[in-house]
């Protein structure tokens, strides 16, 4: 049976990985798993799940993560409107999308 789940996490939102220590940026938002088929994905598929771009000590990546293992971070400030810019784009509507996809 299929749950319905509102996000936690909105896009721009500064999170912490609980198990790996690491800090990111919400950069899209499933509203359960949509990774790729066939392969081992979680067992608790039914949750959101988010594309985070990471803060590495060299340069940034990106993971797929389940919303239980995301956790708020009180310690790093949201992104400012400037930073959000040039990451998102909002249309007429309010909807939000990262920059490199196109807002359906």
């Amino acid at each position: 049976m299929t749950r319905s789940h509102t996000a936690k996490f909105g896009l721009g939102q500064i999170v912490r990985h609980r198990e790996a220590s690491f800090r990111g940026v919400i950069v899209d938002v499933d509203a359960a798993y949509a990774g790729p088929d066939g392969e081992p994905g979680p067992d608790d598929r039914d949750q959101p799940f988010y594309r985070v771009l990471a803060m590495g000590e060299s340069a940034g990546f990106l993971i797929y993560a389940a919303e239980d293992v995301l956790e708020h971070d009180p310690d790093i400030a949201p992104l400012s409107e400037d930073e959000q810019a040039r990451w998102f784009a909002m249309d007429g509507l309010g909807h939000i999308a990262p920059r490199a996809q196109p807002i359906h």
